[in-house]
């Protein structure tokens, strides 16, 4: 016998069909309530679904195929979409929103802001909650990455050295405002690769491969770049090596590559002036 992972995918069995929904196998935890609104076309007893469990308005167990942005154990950018005297409830992609207690942020949430939180189930009400005070939920254990390994981030904090970001869900890790070139925003998700895990545990990251996927995820970044100026850059092949290195951290001879590759690809057109969107 098992118990449900609350506020997570589990895999159950439909085993029976009323008028409302279907009821799930849900073990010890008895039978599970799957919304008629929910319920796949041609689903019938014996069928395995894949269902999100989560507390309804009564705090019973119920199924959802809805996918939340967010499972328990994890930290997420959210929207506020209401407030009461209790806390803030944002809007985590089903019906009934996700709380955030006031002892659990960090400033007073407001209405259509978004905050990185992590979600967890409370140990005194066993409900679903969030909370803004995420440094409490990183792990403290020493990462064990190599060097280049591709990881995914959130973007979590500015600072004056760059971005904060969780690293996959579990870990503290830095973006160098110097050593990004593409538009970065709190709560975005991003692919990152690791730079090196410090003897504190710090981990520092790059958003380029390194080594030899350099040449060919730089004219990515170039057109990132070039978009994110508006569609036009004063620099060309005339600039000079060392303001090419100052901007990108790349040097001349894989800047022209990139050039070229976008060129080729009719991304991109070469003026005088410097590079326009095509």
């Amino acid at each position: 016998m098992s118990h449900i992972a609350l506020g997570r995918y589990n895999q159950l069995e439909v085993v029976k069909e009323v008028d409302f929904g279907v009821y799930l196998n849900g073990d010890e935890d008895g039978e599970i309530l799957l919304p008629k609104r929910y319920v796949p076309a041609g689903c019938k007893p014996g069928d395995v679904l894949n269902v999100f469990i989560y507390l309804d308005m009564e705090e019973r167990l119920v199924a959802t195929t809805l996918h939340p942005y967010v499972q328990v154990g994890e930290f997420a950018s959210l929207e506020v979409a209401w407030v009461n005297q209790f806390g803030a409830f944002l809007n985590w992609g089903l019906m009934k929103d996700l709380f955030v207690p006031f002892r659990e942020q960090k400033m007073k949430m407001l209405k259509g802001n978004r905050y990185i939180v992590h979600v967890h189930l409370d140990e005194e009400s066993f409900r679903i909650v969030a909370s803004a005070k995420v440094e409490r939920y990183l792990s403290d254990e020493k990462p064990v990455y190599r060097r280049g390994e591709e990881v995914d981030v959130l973007v979590w904090q500015k600072t004056d050295l760059g971005f904060k970001v969780i690293v996959d869900n579990r870990f503290s890790g830095m973006l160098y405002q110097n050593e990004i070139f593409q538009p970065v925003k709190l709560g975005m998700k991003l692919k990152a690769y690791i730079k090196q895990v410090r003897e504190d545990g710090k981990i520092d990251l790059e958003l380029q491969p390194y080594g030899a996927k350099k040449v060919d995820d730089f004219s990515e970044t170039l057109l990132q770049y070039i978009k994110g100026k508006g569609g036009h850059i004063s620099l060309n092949d005339k600039t000079d090596a060392g303001v090419i290195y100052e901007t990108f951290g790349v040097s001349k001879k894989t800047f022209k590559k990139a050039v070229g590759d976008l060129y080729k690809k009719r991304l991109i057109v070469l003026e005088d002036t410097g590079i326009r969107l095509a």
